[in-house]
């Protein structure tokens, strides 16, 4: 577990030192094992991909003229700033499936530069994306609609979700960023 540390100096003369336990990450619940498919056309077990890292998830769609081309963004942000550490990887899930096929999901991670093998553009089933965020990541309604939540949730190696980051706060993406390296330096 992470320390932090600090110092006062309370005279000239006297230094006064001390260590604090940062409290760990609170857990939210399992991610399951799922099974859909990836901007190559290619079936995508999270089982496979995803077992032992550290992953963030999102939820966009490719067409959307609000939030997501913003979060997609903080997202290559988030994929630049841990791109030194092997076990992360970044996944995002489509809440438009009837026009998020592979090619146009394939066109839309090319442009936001993900990084092959670590930043996946996940769709499938509209149940199985709407069991996914509501159930599994407790976010919002995958119905059709296209509202969808603007929070990223970052996952631990377990599985275990531990932290909810609003894509809208300005300092949502420095703290995400601090946890997931957090997450990655601990041990297994």
């Amino acid at each position: 577990m992470a320390s932090w540390c600090w110092t006062v100096l309370a005279t000239s003369s006297v230094l006064l030192v001390g260590c604090a336990e940062k409290p760990a990450l609170p857990s939210y619940g399992v991610v399951p094992g799922f099974t859909l498919t990836d901007q190559n056309g290619a079936a995508f077990s999270s089982v496979m991909a995803l077992q032992n890292r550290v992953w963030v998830a999102d939820f966009i769609f490719t067409n959307c003229p609000g939030p997501c081309p913003r979060m997609s963004s903080q997202m290559h942000q988030v994929q630049t700033a841990l791109s030194a550490n092997a076990g992360a990887r970044f996944v995002s899930f489509t809440v438009d499936p009837a026009r998020d096929t592979p090619p146009v999901l394939a066109a839309y991670a090319g442009h936001f530069e993900a990084a092959p093998g670590k930043w996946f553009f996940l769709t499938g089933p509209l149940p199985a994306l709407e069991n996914l965020s509501r159930n599994v990541f407790k976010l919002s309604d995958v119905d059709g609609s296209l509202e969808h939540s603007t929070r990223f949730v970052l996952v631990d190696r377990s599985s275990q979700i531990r932290g909810y980051y609003l894509s809208s706060e300005p300092d949502a993406i420095p703290h995400l960023i601090a946890d997931a390296k957090r997450l990655l330096a601990e041990k297994l």
